[in-house]
């Protein structure tokens, strides 16, 4: 009986890598088996405010477009009954798993391993290696901008390492690991490397039927580093990152090494998808954070129950009332610099709760914002993430190993993700 992959390739935007494996073929061999593999292009939605990897990934995953599903935020799929992939293809008979997995809640009865994206708030499988991963994750992806992992952290890394990296990988990990604290974004593609050999672990210990993992660092590479692409007529300020420096190229390197170990699977079936992709920006956008989301809050006097930080530059706040909701919502809408623009420019209200965007996209040194105490300086509140180079754009890429699928257009709707992999399950039970 075979089983099913479902590697998640986020935003990877193929145009790009075609031209670095056109150069550098002797780099990319298993990017170019890739895309020797029957492949389509995939949309997504068509607003921009729509076109967001939580929002496109729970479409995949239900095989619902967004004005069905109305999954907005990051995190919100923990409060839906929407029936997902995943225990779709367990209430046939089959062992499922999945590791990091973008808007996704655990609803499996017997999971074979669960990890849940460092967003979401979700169970995992309840083994101890699990619980452990998502501590390391939770707390390394949400701190990305501070660019710290605590000591508790480091210690279960290490204990994990042991469990599930082979010794002919220590030296590319030690590599990542030592030189992430000046070139942070070493640090995603050291996560990433790191639950993918999880995963494969995982998929080869359990003999797990259909599982799924998700990829990220390739999505934060183009959104802060495109401009430093070889490839990109743009640059970046020297300060910034010199021109040196390609980390789009170094996601490739990882991801390359990531690929060839799925495409060396026998009697496996194979789906890479990138949901989205991305285009270059303009011109770039600085993206802060708050240091402490919570901290902050109780400076400018906000009543709250909780706050989650979520991506980069979006939090999640939950209230006792309405009230106090309605309250915040003023307090924070009314912050902006003597120019009138807003330091938090999208903040949506949902029952007892905000979840708001951190907007502003220009320097912020020496800066006077109304709406707060002359004596609260934002400058010490919030920390610099990157400069955005890249935005969202709803096209899209899956290549498959699958031989039977039959598409009259090369081009179809991410929704039809989940269909695919339904219909190979639904074959089996023949």
């Amino acid at each position: 009986m075979k089983r099913l992959l479902l590697i998640e390739l986020n935003e990877i935007n193929f145009n790009l890598v075609n031209k670095y494996t056109k150069k550098y073929p002797k780099n990319f061999p298993n990017f170019i088996k890739l895309g020797k593999l029957k492949n389509f292009n995939t949309f997504s939605e068509f607003e921009y405010h729509e076109l967001e990897p939580w929002i496109q990934w729970v479409s995949a995953h239900t095989g619902k477009k967004y004005k069905d599903h109305k999954i907005f935020r990051l995190g919100d799929i923990s409060k839906s009954n929407l029936e997902q992939i995943f225990e779709k293809v367990e209430s046939y008979g089959f062992n499922v798993g999945s590791v990091s997995c973008m808007n996704v809640r655990n609803c499996l009865k017997t999971p074979s391993y669960f990890i849940p994206d460092p967003w979401t708030q979700t169970e995992t499988d309840g083994s101890i290696y699990s619980n452990f991963i998502k501590s390391i994750l939770v707390q390394t992806v949400n701190d990305n901008s501070i660019s710290k992992i605590s000591f508790k952290n480091i210690f279960l890394i290490i204990f994990i390492f042991f469990r599930f990296i082979k010794i002919k990988d220590y030296f590319s990990f030690i590599k990542l690991a030592f030189s992430s604290y000046k070139k942070s974004w070493r640090k995603a593609l050291f996560l990433d490397y790191f639950i993918h050999k999880i995963h494969l672990g995982l998929f080869k210990e359990k003999k797990t039927d259909f599982s799924s993992i998700f990829f990220n660092s390739g999505a934060h590479i183009q959104h802060h580093y495109f401009f430093n692409s070889e490839f990109s007529e743009k640059s970046n300020p020297d300060w910034y990152l010199d021109k040196k420096y390609d980390p789009f190229f170094e996601m490739l390197l990882i991801y390359e090494k990531i690929i060839g170990d799925y495409l060396e699977f026998k009697n496996v079936e194979l789906i890479f998808a990138t949901g989205l992709s991305q285009k270059e920006f303009e011109k770039p956008v600085i993206y802060w954070r708050l240091k402490s989301h919570a901290n902050f809050l109780k400076k400018l006097n906000i009543s709250f129950l909780n706050v989650f930080p979520r991506m980069t530059r979006d939090f999640l706040i939950e209230f006792n009332s309405e009230k106090d909701r309605n309250e915040c919502f003023e307090i924070l809408s009314k912050i902006q610099d003597e120019n009138g623009q807003k330091l938090f420019g999208e903040i949506d209200k949902q029952n007892n709760s905000l979840f708001v965007t951190l907007t502003y996209p220009k320097d912020i040194k020496g800066k006077t914002f109304l709406g707060i105490e002359k004596n609260l300086l934002l400058e010490d509140e919030l920390v610099f993430v990157a400069m955005k180079n890249g935005e969202h754009v709803s096209d899209g890429k899956i290549f498959t190993t699958l031989s039977d699928l039959s598409f009259e257009k090369k081009e179809f709707d991410i929704t039809e993700l989940f269909f695919i992999v339904d219909t190979f399950f639904k074959k089996l039970l023949k």
